[in-house]
């Protein structure tokens, strides 16, 4: 591989594919983070080569820590996005309550117009929607119970999220 022999990628792949896989795993306990941590692992590998050296460290060890640093990199991310995450909609809150359209407690039941946009979106976006943020289920748990792709769901949330965001700010801006 450090001489650029892309058919020696293979073999490496075949043989630590799964260990690099469980270690992802584990570390981050989504499958599908896993895989991409994987895909990532080998990638690395591939590019640096040429700078292994068997005096450092055997194959083995060298993979597990690519993959190590790759998962707990892409693990500080996901936290990093949620602080974010969480800080914007605290903000959001903070300026919507100031502004008299506070969205806390809203809930279909609790808000005609919320049900009504909630009505108004396809099944498929409306079932993904109301089970994230009326039941609690992270994405890779909708993917699941619903048998559907993790991407889509993710697709589906996000669109769902912009049609409400049209559909109550065009009913103007208070909410319940």
């Amino acid at each position: 591989m450090a001489d650029g022999d892309e058919s020696a990628l293979a073999p490496l792949y075949d043989r630590w594919s799964r260990r690099v896989y469980t270690i992802a795993v584990w570390i981050l306990k989504d499958p599908d983070d896993a895989e991409d941590v994987v895909e990532e692992t080998f990638w690395q590998a591939w590019r640096t080569a040429s700078q292994f050296d068997r005096a450092r460290a055997s194959v083995a060890t060298w993979l597990t820590m690519i993959a190590r640093s790759r998962a707990l990199d892409r693990l500080r991310g996901q936290r990093r996005r949620i602080e974010r995450t969480a800080e914007a909609a605290n903000r959001l809150m903070e300026d919507r309550e100031a502004s008299g359209t506070a969205l806390v407690g809203a809930t279909p039941e609790s808000s005609p117009r919320l049900a009504e946009a909630l009505n108004a979106l396809p099944p498929e976006q409306r079932e993904a929607l109301q089970l994230a943020f009326f039941s609690g289920l992270s994405h890779s748990e909708i993917a699941a119970h619903t048998a559907q792709p993790l991407g889509t769901v993710k697709t589906r949330i996000r669109t769902a999220i912009e049609k409400l965001r049209q559909a109550l700010g065009q009913q103007g801006n208070r909410v319940g």
